[in-house]
């Protein structure tokens, strides 16, 4: 789970442990069945955390699960980062991006809920994975390598077409997850104006381990 600077004290550790459980906890929750209305003792029990000490951290229910949200798409644009070191071709970030998000509903089935779940809702965040997707969009429209004339358009049809793949992953775990994801990734790559021999040749490139 993301972190940030590590508290300075016992009383910041002890105030971060706990936030940190109501957060996995919430996380868990909209994972398994991406129902909010669980009570907030029920949400403690789940964390092993004191009731009152809800309140301490969060206002209420929507502020605990927005947060849980946002730790897990930060997550999950952590792990790009950790993975995708060294690319520097921003089709190939994009391809990659795609394709390891469908073997993500695997490797990280929790996470990728989530985004199945509530992802519509943050296409244009300014955090998680779409900021580093808008960056990388930027960067391939100033270099010429995609020819899209509206990065925020060009995010949102990239966000509509990830969040379709993660839900063929669940729908559909018969299918080739590999084979479809490399598809999808070669017909976005092509709307953001890659030449098609290009496309296919870089939504088929080697991807990193995710283990």
């Amino acid at each position: 789970m993301p972190t940030s600077a590590p508290p300075s004290n016992r009383f910041e550790r002890r105030r971060a442990e706990t936030r940190g459980a109501l957060v996995r906890a919430a996380r868990q929750i909209l994972a398994e069945t991406g129902d909010t209305g669980a009570s907030i003792q029920a949400i403690a029990e789940r964390a092993d955390v004191g009731f009152g000490s809800f309140y301490n951290h969060f206002e209420s229910k929507t502020d605990l699960f927005e947060a849980a949200v946002v730790d897990a798409l930060e997550e999950f644009g952590q792990t790009f980062d950790a993975r995708l070191t060294g690319i520097d071709d921003p089709a190939e970030l994009v391809a990659a991006g795609f394709r390891l998000s469908a073997r993500m509903a695997d490797s990280h089935p929790e996470l990728m809920q989530i985004l199945r779940r509530r992802g519509l809702a943050h296409i244009h965040a300014e955090n998680g994975l779409t900021a580093r997707a808008l960056r990388d969009l930027q960067v391939g429209m100033a270099s010429g390598r995609f020819t899209v004339l509206d990065p925020t358009v060009a995010l949102s049809a990239l966000g509509g077409a990830l969040l379709s793949l993660v839900e063929l992953r669940f729908a559909r775990p018969d299918l080739d997850g590999d084979e479809a994801a490399s598809h999808l990734a070669e017909m976005v790559l092509r709307m953001l104006g890659v030449p098609p021999d290009d496309a296919h040749e870089v939504a088929r490139r080697p991807l990193p381990d995710l283990a």
